[in-house]
């Protein structure tokens, strides 16, 4: 369900690129159109109002608005590159919050991952690209704090949240979209397909999903989107993102890679772990 979601989620980067309307009206139609799609199929119930909860209400909208921002200020490859880097955050930060455990190849491998995401400033002397740059950097930390918060509610709280934070942020960008609604027709389909499909069926994936796996897993297994994210922008839209930001992705997915692939081994060798058949 999570590598299901992380395809759908690699479809955002094309979709904000392909549109002409500025980054809080794609994000206000994107949340509106998830927002009645999420409450048709996830029926949510009102909850206890939790810390988690409200949380992860206000991380989600955080997590969407800077995205489309990073999005439509620098290259769709840093925009999700950045962004997914916020693994790191809940590899620090999942033992702390979550009670998972924390080892010492996480720590190399946040070590690594971050001399990867240095790579992404390296020449971009536009100050256009930087601020693109710094604001994926921002809704990464975002994004780790959706998952965290997330994995902590889990089953009918988590929908909720989800559900009500597309709802409350559509409501907090009216005020500041409400003279510019108008759309170009070709953006009509475009923006329901990010609302319905990109972020509504996603979300559905994945909060299921996380009822199942780790934070720290959910996170790793979503690295799938910056992979597939750029392509599509590339093969349909010609976006071709610099050599050196590849450089840093790759080192990013690297340091992941190599994190999770000793996590089972570790977790065989610990005492009255036997490995399964």
């Amino acid at each position: 369900m999570i590598v299901g979601a992380a395809l759908l989620w690699s479809t955002g980067g094309i979709g904000i690129k392909a549109v002409v309307e500025g980054p809080l009206v794609v994000t206000f139609y994107r949340s509106l159109f998830a927002a009645v799609v999420l409450f048709l199929l996830l029926r949510p119930k009102v909850v206890k109002l939790t810390v988690p909860f409200a949380i992860a209400t206000v991380s989600y909208g955080a997590c969407l608005t800077t995205f489309v921002i990073a999005t439509k200020l620098t290259t769709a490859a840093n925009a999700i590159f950045l962004q997914s880097s916020g693994v790191i955050w809940v590899l620090l930060l999942s033992p702390l919050f979550l009670g998972e455990r924390f080892r010492m190849r996480d720590g190399i491998a946040v070590v690594v991952a971050i001399c990867g995401m240095a790579l992404f400033f390296v020449g971009e002397l536009e100050p256009k690209n930087q601020l693109g740059n710094a604001t994926a950097a921002l809704s990464s930390v975002f994004f780790a704090m959706l998952i965290m918060s997330l994995r902590r509610e889990r089953g009918a709280s988590a929908e909720a949240a989800i559900c009500y934070g597309n709802l409350l942020l559509a409501l907090a960008l009216l005020p500041f979209v409400a003279s510019n609604l108008r759309l170009a027709p070709v953006s009509i389909p475009i923006l329901l397909g990010l609302g319905v499909v990109q972020i509504g069926a996603a979300y559905v994936l994945f909060v299921r999903g996380l009822s199942h796996v780790t934070a720290t897993e959910a996170s790793l297994i979503g690295m799938i989107e910056p992979i597939a994210n750029p392509l599509w922008v590339f093969l349909f839209l010609g976006e071709r993102p610099r050599t050196i930001a590849l450089l840093g992705g790759a080192i990013v997915l690297a340091a992941i890679a190599w994190r999770t692939s000793g996590s089972e081994a570790e977790e065989l060798r610990e005492p009255g772990v036997k490995p399964s058949s």
